[in-house]
């Protein structure tokens, strides 16, 4: 499971792991050098490691990954995005047996790990987590013989693969897009953001969390990364597009950061509290909300049902 429930708190965790780090050796020249991927089979674990590995899989073993799935007629295979700190498996405890449930094929990665931080995953650089991304549609479409993939991603699961679709390719792999606890525009951390760049600390704090956390930062407010994404426009065009967000979500802020800005009639933005007004939902819990679920599961599939609201969370 996620073990903050905001990033701002994910922050100090970091900042007391980065700690650690860089007591143990100096903070690179260039805080924004580019972070050097490790191919998993360059990788080296303690038993230890291994046998948690190995746990906390069967454990959250949860309806995905199937490689022997064959989507059936007119559905497509359904990748799953892990937020930040999160990864293929914690994230979609809830979801993801559900969607397998309704018959799709699901299929989850973790992307952005380092070497010396096990479970911790998206702290990579999301130019990096894009690639990997791109990787995996591949071996999904090849696994399942489809043309075309369906994605869904929480958090940075609905940031980083937007990258993927306008810079390597990912526009011609994939029809549909759903997103909640969305940061289409990133976000100011409740204010904190713009407070630490007023008291000078902005620089200090990115030079000790970027070894640990290269996505942290590109997740605010106007960072070089979002001028990049959403120059021109924040979607591609032919790709399908449903981004939730939450009044009451305290990560994005403001939570209409989250919405898509371009009039394009292949975009959806959804606030939650529209849908039932009495959910009060905020950035993590949306991870197991039905009416989160219902709404996904509406999009993907059209003959499922199109209305949407508080019963629906009394409904498999």
């Amino acid at each position: 499971m996620y073990f903050t429930k905001t990033i701002s708190f994910a922050a100090i965790a970091l900042a007391t792991i980065a700690s650690t780090f860089v007591a143990a050796s100096p903070l690179p020249v260039e805080p924004s050098a580019v972070s050097t991927y490790v191919p998993v089979s360059e990788r080296t674990y303690t038993a230890e490691q291994v046998e948690e590995y190995e746990r906390l899989k069967k454990r959250a073993f949860n309806g995905s990954n199937d490689w022997n799935c064959k989507p059936k007629a007119g559905q497509r295979p359904v990748i799953l995005v892990h937020g930040l700190i999160g990864n293929g498996w914690d994230n979609w405890l809830y979801m993801s047996p559900r969607l397998a449930a309704k018959g799709y094929c699901v299929f989850a990665l973790t992307y952005g790990r380092y070497q010396n931080i096990p479970l911790l995953a998206g702290l990579d650089k999301m130019e990096n987590s894009a690639a990997q991304l791109s990787a995996f549609v591949d071996k999904v479409l090849l696994a399942t013989n489809a043309t075309k993939v369906d994605l869904v991603g929480h958090s940075q699961g609905t940031l980083m693969p937007r990258y993927y679709l306008k810079f390597l390719g990912g526009q011609a792999k994939v029809a549909k897009y759903a997103g909640f606890g969305s940061i289409a525009y990133g976000t100011n951390l409740l204010g904190l953001y713009p407070f630490l760049a007023t008291l000078g600390l902005y620089d200090p704090i990115k030079k000790l969390i970027d070894p640990v956390c290269l996505s942290c930062f590109q997740f605010l407010e106007n960072s070089p990364f979002l001028q990049k994404l959403n120059e021109g426009g924040d979607t591609v065009p032919g790709v399908e597009y449903k981004f939730i967000v939450s009044k009451f979500d305290q990560v994005v802020t403001p939570y209409t950061n989250g919405k898509l800005r371009d009039n394009n009639p292949l975009v959806k933005n959804v606030v939650l509290q529209d849908l039932c007004s009495v959910d009060l939902s905020d950035h993590v819990l949306q991870m197991a909300d039905p009416i989160v679920f219902h709404s996904i599961n509406a999009f993907l599939n059209p003959s499922a049902p199109q209305n949407v609201n508080c019963l629906s969370a009394f409904t498999k």
